[in-house]
C-alpha cells in the first residue's frame, strides 16, 4: 500500500493511530523510568552521575543517530526503518530490564537509544506523507504531539504500579508488548513512502555530530564530580567544540550532507527549531527532578510521585490537538510565545517550596505548565514540517526530533549539574557519622537516605542526615528551577524575533498546493 494510493488516504487515521502508538513506547520510556530512579539507588548503589547517565546516555544515542536514521528513511523507505526500530527498542529493553549492575544497565539504555531514532523520525514523515492536505496534516501532528503528552502521563503512572508491584526491571520488560503491537499493527495498516535509493549517506557528518554531543554533555555532567578545572573536563570539552566545528564545516562542502546547513535559512524552520530545543531542555530538566523530590523529600510512593507528574501531561494532552486551531486563527507566532510564557511562568513557580509542597497548588503549576508545552509543540513542529519539500521529510522529522533530544539531553545534563553543584556546595553533612557515610551524604539525596539505612544510623541523627539532604535538595532545585526559566525567557525572545507569525514564502508552499490537489483527487477518486 503506497501512501499516495487511494486506500492508504482512505486509512489514513488509522495509519495515524498505528503511529501514535509507535511514538507512545518512547514517550513513555522517556518518562517512566524517573520514578524507577530511587529503587535502582538502591538495587544497583547507583551515585548521582550515574543517574544522570543512565537518563542522558539513552538520550545521547537517541539524539546523535535521528539524522542518519532518518536519512536511512529516506533512501531505504520508512516502514522498513520503523520496524527494525521497534524491533530494537523492544530487545534492548528486555535487556535492560534484567541489568545487575549500573553500567550494565546505562549499557543497555544507550543501545535502546538505537530503536529510538529509528522509531522517531519515521512516525513524523510517515504522517508527513500521509496526510496530503496542510489543514488536515496540521491536525495529525497537533494529535502526533497531544499522544506525546499522554506517554509523558502514562510513564510515571505506569512506572509507579509497576515498581510497586513487581521490580524496577519491569519498567524496561513493559515496552516489549507495546513494540510487538505496533510491529503487528505497522504491517497491516502504514503505507510505504516514496524513498530515494540515490541518496547518499553521509557517515563521515554522523561520526562527527555523535562524538561532538557526547564529548559536550559528558564535560556538564561531570563538572560537578570533577570540578571545571578538572583536565577531563576541559579535554572532553574542548573536543566536543572542535568536532562540533568541524561538523559544521564539513556540512556546509560535502555533496550530501546529512543535515543541509541551508535548511536553516528558513526562520520558520530555525526558530522552531531552537524554540522546541529550549522547551524541552526545561521539561526534560524539570522532570528529572520533580519526581526525585517528590519521592526523597516528601517521601511519597512511586505510585504517587507518577500521579503528581501527570498534570504536566493532561495539560499537553488537552491543549496540543487546539493548539493547530488556534494558529489557524492568530497565527504560530502568537501561540507559541504565548505557550512559552507560560512554561516560564509555571517553572518560576517550582522554585516556590510551600506552592510545590502543595499537592493542589502543585498540581495546578504542572497542570499551567503542559498546557503551556501543548501551545508550543506542536505549532512549532508543524512549522518545521511544513516548512521543507516531503523528499526531505525524513530529514526534517530528524532535525525536529533531534532538536527535541538533545534538548532535553542538555536540560537533564545542565540543571542537573547546576543542581548537583549547589547541593555540593550546601550541604551540611552531620559530625560523628561513620567514615563511609559522609561521603554517601554529600554525594546526593539518594546516597544520604541509602547510607541511613546501610549504616542504621540511630532516630535522632537519620533525621538530621534527611533534613540537611532535603534542604539542601529543594535549594538546588529553586536555582535549576531559576536556570530553567531563564533559558524559556530566550526562547519567548526567539520565537517572537525570528518567528514567521504564517507559512508564506516557505520553500514547500509550491508542494502543500499540490499535496492539497491530490487529496482533492482522491476524495474524487474514491466518490466515483
Amino acid at each position: 500500500m503506497e501512501a499516495n494510493s487511494p486506500l492508504a488516504h482512505e486509512r489514513r487515521w488509522w495509519t495515524l493511530a498505528v503511529l501514535c502508538l509507535s511514538l507512545t513506547v518512547i514517550s513513555i520510556d522517556n518518562t517512566i523510568l524517573n520514578v524507577a530512579l530511587p529503587s535502582i539507588v538502591e538495587s544497583l548503589s547507583a551515585r548521582g552521575s550515574e543517574l544522570q547517565l543512565l537518563i542522558d546516555g539513552y538520550t545521547i544515542v537517541f539524539a546523535c543517530l535521528l539524522l542518519t536514521a532518518g536519512s536511512l528513511g529516506d533512501k531505504l523507505g520508512r516502514k522498513g526503518i520503523l520496524t527494525i526500530g521497534l524491533a530494537l527498542f523492544g530487545t534492548f529493553s528486555a535487556l535492560a530490564a534484567f541489568s545487575t549492575s549500573a553500567t550494565m544497565l546505562i549499557i543497555a539504555r544507550a543501545l535502546m537509544g538505537i530503536g529510538g531514532a529509528c522509531i522517531y523520525p519515521s512516525t513524523l514523515s510517515i504522517l508527513t506523507n500521509t496526510f496530503h492536505d496542510e489543514r488536515e496534516r496540521g491536525r495529525a501532528i497537533g494529535i502526533w504531539a497531544g499522544v506525546s503528552g499522554l506517554g509523558v502521563a502514562i510513564g510515571p503512572l505506569a512506572g509507579g504500579l509497576l515498581v510497586e508491584h513487581f521490580w524496577w526491571g519491569s519498567v524496561f520488560l513493559v515496552n516489549v508488548p507495546i513494540c510487538a503491537l505496533a510491529i503487528i499493527a505497522g504491517h497491516v495498516l502504514v503505507p510505504t513512502t516514496k524513498r530515494d535509493p540515490e541518496h547518499a549517506l553521509d557517515p563521515i557528518g554522523a561520526i562527527l555530530s555523535i562524538v561532538s554531543l557526547m564529548a559536550l554533555l559528558f564535560a556538564i555532567i561531570e563538572v560537578p564530580d570533577r570540578g571545571i578545572a578538572d583536565p577531563a573536563v576541559v579535554i572532553s570539552f574542548v573536543v566536543g567544540v572542535v568536532l562540533l566545528t568541524a561538523f559544521a564545516w564539513w556540512e556546509t562542502h560535502y555533496e550530501h550532507p546529512m543535515l543541509d546547513l541551508h535548511f536553516f535559512q528558513n526562520p520558520r524552520f530555525s526558530a522552531a527549531s531552537a524554540t522546541i530545543t529550549l522547551t524541552f531542555f526545561a521539561l526534560y530538566g524539570s522532570t528529572f527532578l520533580l519526581t526525585q523530590y517528590f519521592q526523597f523529600v516528601l517521601a511519597y510512593s512511586p505510585l504517587k510521585a507518577g500521579m503528581l507528574t501527570a498534570p504536566v501531561a493532561v495539560g499537553i494532552m488537552v491543549t496540543a490537538p487546539q493548539a493547530p486551531k488556534l494558529v489557524e486563527r492568530i497565527g504560530t507566532k502568537l501561540v507559541v510565545v504565548t505557550g512559552l510564557s507560560i512554561v516560564a511562568l509555571g517553572l518560576l513557580l517550582y522554585s516556590v517550596e510551600p506552592v510545590m509542597a502543595s499537592l493542589i497548588g502543585g498540581g495546578a503549576v504542572r497542570l499551567l505548565f503542559g498546557v503551556g508545552m501543548g501551545l508550543v509543540i506542536a505549532p512549532a513542529t508543524e512549522s518545521i514540517m511544513g516548512s521543507l519539500p516531503k523528499a526531505k521529510a525524513g530529514v526534517g522529522s530528524a532535525v525536529n526530533d533531534t532538536t527535541r533530544q538533545t534538548g532535553g539531553a542538555l536540560g537533564v545534563a545542565i540543571i542537573g549539574s547546576v543542581f548537583a553543584a549547589t547541593y555540593h556546595h550546601l550541604i551540611t553533612v552531620p559530625a560523628g557519622l561513620p567514615a563511609a557515610a559522609g561521603p554517601m551524604v554529600h554525594d546526593s539525596i539518594g546516597a544520604a537516605l541509602d547510607a541511613i539505612t546501610r549504616f542504621d544510623l540511630p532516630a535522632a541523627v537519620a533525621a538530621t542526615v534527611h533534613d540537611a539532604a532535603s534542604d539542601a535538595f529543594f535549594r538546588g532545585m529553586q536555582v535549576a528551577a531559576w536556570v530553567g526559566t531563564a533559558v524559556v525567557l530566550c526562547a519567548v525572545f526567539v520565537a517572537y524575533r525570528f518567528l514567521p507569525a504564517r507559512a508564506a514564502d516557505a520553500p514547500a508552499d509550491e508542494e502543500l498546493e499540490e499535496d492539497a490537489e491530490l487529496a482533492a483527487s482522491l476524495d474524487d477518486g474514491m466518490l466515483t
